[in-house]
């Protein structure tokens, strides 16, 4: 098990959870980041002592050093902050839970850097999976998932004896607050109503990317590079009670499945101490209690961010880039009040049917994808 970790994206919920483990099993904390939440950080900084603070936010990054100037914790900030988090010497392990594609350049430094990894940023495999499992290849690093729905299928992949054996993957989705809905009924949600998720806490990006199931796009695209799995072998099913988190399906059609209370510690300390298990500060699981389990197609053409995550997969090159920087932009306008709901989906997949696919070959092709998504949703508005 390792000893030290540095954790990007301390303050949000993957970041605060990951410290409940580390408080569970004694490990030292080599660095602590977060975007703009200082208060919560100096907090951490006080309780953890960890040798490095990074705040991405510069001028909030100048507060923050005067803040904990008593403290022996060095303040960084900006991408060069997060670049030096993720390849500290003492730490054994980064959790990476930085939200959105800012993930992407402290993952490859912490790959080549030879770090284990404890993967929550999806969107850094969105954008950038071929450079990224390059990268773990080169420096024989492990990529540990600590999303709920990736951790499943990694702990159900445990006992498959060869790769051929499996046929599919299989995705859990809660549906989010909105299932059910039809076009006509989302057309006027609110930013409060697309919140309300039924199942996980969770940071605002995240939860509206929930209601309008564009998560589960980015965790197809994610599977697919995790996993070396193509997209046809990747299926999704709604699962409104988000008991079992995934399953595998083998090529004799047995069905392999991980259940667990809806509660991200679980996956956050397997992936800390892979691939020892230890007793979980979660409660145990009653299957009598639970009743029963109830399972659903996924409506494609209702929630068209879905479809629209398929749609760039199955293009490849820079598509995922491009879908994942559009959905950033529109989900950010939906919360700012500038745009409905319904034109998160919109805008995502008009900026794959719009903006010219290439094959990326370096991280400056990815962020020029990016800087055009997110360019074609403004342009839109």
């Amino acid at each position: 098990m390792v000893n030290s970790l540095s954790i990007l994206g301390s303050t949000g919920s993957i970041g605060t959870q990951t410290l409940d483990v580390v408080d569970k099993l004694n490990l030292k904390v080599s660095a602590l980041t977060a975007s703009t939440n200082i208060k919560l950080l100096e907090e951490q900084v006080r309780k953890y002592k960890p040798e490095l603070a990074v705040v991405f936010n510069e001028e909030k990054a100048k507060e923050f050093k005067d803040n904990i100037k008593d403290t022996n914790t060095r303040v960084l900030s900006g991408m060069g902050g997060l670049i030096e988090a993720a390849t500290q010497k003492e730490a054994d392990l980064v959790v990476n839970s930085v939200v959105g594609m800012v993930g992407l350049k402290p993952t490859l430094a912490a790959a080549n850097a030879k770090k284990d990894i404890a993967f929550a940023n999806k969107e850094t495999l969105v954008t950038g999976g071929k450079l990224v499992c390059d990268a773990v290849k080169k420096n024989g690093v492990k990529l540990l998932p600590v999303d709920s729905e990736h951790s499943a299928i990694f702990q159900c992949l445990q006992g498959m004896p060869e790769k051929k054996m499996l046929k599919k993957l299989i995705l859990t989705a809660s549906g989010g607050p909105f299932f059910g809905k039809t076009t006509e009924e989302l057309k006027n949600v609110t930013v409060k109503e697309a919140l309300n998720h039924p199942n996980w806490s969770m940071g605002a990006k995240i939860t509206i990317d929930s209601a309008t199931m564009m998560n589960k796009g980015l965790e197809i695209i994610e599977a697919r590079w995790l996993f070396d799995v193509q997209p046809e072998n990747i299926d999704v099913v709604v699962h409104r009670e988000s008991i079992i988190h995934s399953l595998i399906e083998y090529v004799d059609n047995s069905v392999i499945a991980q259940l667990g209370l809806p509660d991200m510690r679980i996956p956050i300390q397997y992936a800390i101490t892979y691939p020892e298990r230890y007793e979980s500060p979660v409660g145990e699981l009653s299957l009598a209690q639970i009743g029963k389990m109830t399972f659903f197609e996924p409506d494609y053409e209702t929630f068209k961010c879905l479809r629209a995550c398929k749609k760039a997969l199955s293009l490849g090159g820079v598509a995922t880039a491009v879908a994942n920087g559009a959905n950033e932009e529109a989900n950010r306008l939906f919360r700012e009040g500038k745009i409905t709901f319904l034109e998160i989906g919109d805008l995502v997949m008009g900026a794959i049917d719009n903006i010219d696919n290439f094959e990326p070959t370096c991280v400056d092709d990815v962020l020029k994808a990016d800087k055009l998504a997110r360019e074609y949703v403004l342009s839109m508005l």
